[in-house]
């Protein structure tokens, strides 16, 4: 491995900075110390331009080459922790109750910074590199708000890469998985509207708990028998509630999950049938079923040549055999995907040290990822802005 000796000997800045966002971690919009900090640090290293309050709490940095070229490189990085009692023990925990840090975002954030830095310094490119700190991965929308609040229409570029921790692969391995790389996701919210009565004299309800626990059963079968075997879907119920005591039969029960998808096609044949089945189960028991679909992301689609381009460029940090291109797709999702449906790019996972799964609460990032993800992002700009070239 050849991390770029100027990050190197920074890395220790970079670890303090990773885990002072670790201690102090922000839920989505709420973002207002981290992009705080983000903008400060820009503004110390000399980017030339430093906008806030993009989509919210978003931040825009931009950093101007030394020829004059007009290509621009956008580079993403999301800043949001997840609500989570943090449990991984490190001496810099989450001071936030019930918000942690548990999928490396603020690692993330510190890499991007970490290759501003660098390219601030150095400028060893011919074009611009937009840098978009990002609030509100975690399903709440935050790369669309900060494309309705003009992201692209106000920083253009003509390539973007963003990239992922990954503690299921080995230290220093970039991974990039052209095409269809990680899965689109709905989540649905179903209420089953029966009627109450009391526990000794069920046959006076329309128990809300019993029909919903036949849907919940039905909504398997959707997999296993209305999707083609080549087409992976999955579908997971995550919550059910209902009742509140033990001698009554509640009016409601509540049903939510998230449905994973790689095609059109499957996504809407599984949601008109989650209608179909909610339907068909209110009218056989006299009730209402009511059924809310929403998409929180799209497929994220990687360009093959330009993940080509990220793997090039990584090699050079990582060595040939540490970059990879892969066809494993990921059931996960990523709501880069849909600054990727405007601007053509790709999205990589970088392996480190960690050893527990992400959205973990014992979940640790290891910082000898930090110099390793920015001098990726450092190397794939001076690659893809060489010195000389025009665009």
């Amino acid at each position: 491995m050849s991390v770029i000796p100027k990050i190197e000997a920074f890395a220790a800045d970079l670890t303090e900075i990773r885990q002072d966002f670790h201690a102090h971690p922000e839920l989505g919009f709420e973002e207002t110390r981290t992009a705080g900090i983000v903008a400060e640090k820009l503004r110390a290293w000399g980017i030339d331009e430093v906008h806030e309050g993009i989509g919210g709490t978003g931040v825009v940095g931009i950093i101007k080459g030394q020829g004059g070229g007009n290509r621009r490189v956008g580079l993403r990085a999301d800043m949001d922790a997840l609500p989570i009692n943090e449990a991984s023990g490190v001496g810099y925990a989450s001071t936030n109750p019930g918000k942690m840090h548990a999928c490396g975002h603020d690692g993330h954030t510190t890499m991007l910074l970490g290759a501003a830095r660098y390219l601030a310094e150095t400028r060893d490119f011919d074009g611009t590199v937009v840098l978009i700190f990002q609030p509100a991965e975690e399903g709440l929308g935050g790369a669309r708000r900060m494309l309705a609040d003009g992201l692209f229409d106000r920083f253009p570029c003509d390539e973007i890469y963003g990239m992922h921790n990954d503690p299921n692969s080995d230290p220093g391995v970039v991974t990039v998985t052209p095409g269809p790389a990680m899965a689109g996701a709905s989540f649905f919210d179903i209420t089953v509207k029966g009627t109450g009565s009391h526990a000794a004299m069920p046959h006076q309800s329309k128990d809300p708990i019993f029909i919903g626990t036949a849907l919940v059963q039905q909504l398997q079968s959707l997999v296993s028998r209305n999707t083609p075997p080549t087409k992976p879907v999955v579908l997971s119920v995550t919550t059910f509630n209902a009742g509140s005591a033990y001698n009554v039969v509640p009016d409601t029960a509540t049903i939510t999950g998230t449905i994973r998808y790689f095609h059109d096609d499957v996504i809407t044949m599984i949601e008109t049938r989650v209608r179909e089945l909610c339907a068909g189960l209110g009218q056989a028991y006299g009730i209402e079923i009511d059924v809310e679909m929403r998409n929180v992301f799209d497929v994220l689609m990687n360009d093959p040549e330009l993940s080509d381009a990220y793997v090039a460029a990584a090699s050079e940090i990582v060595g040939a055999s540490g970059a990879r291109i892969s066809d494993e797709q990921a059931t996960g999702s990523e709501d880069f995907a849909d600054m990727l449906k405007v601007v053509p790019g790709a999205y990589c996972r970088v392996g480190h040290a960690g050893s527990i799964p992400l959205h973990n609460p014992a979940f640790v990032l290891d910082d000898a990822i930090l110099p390793v993800g920015a001098s990726v992002y450092a190397r794939l700009v001076e690659t893809r802005l060489p010195l000389g070239a025009k665009g």
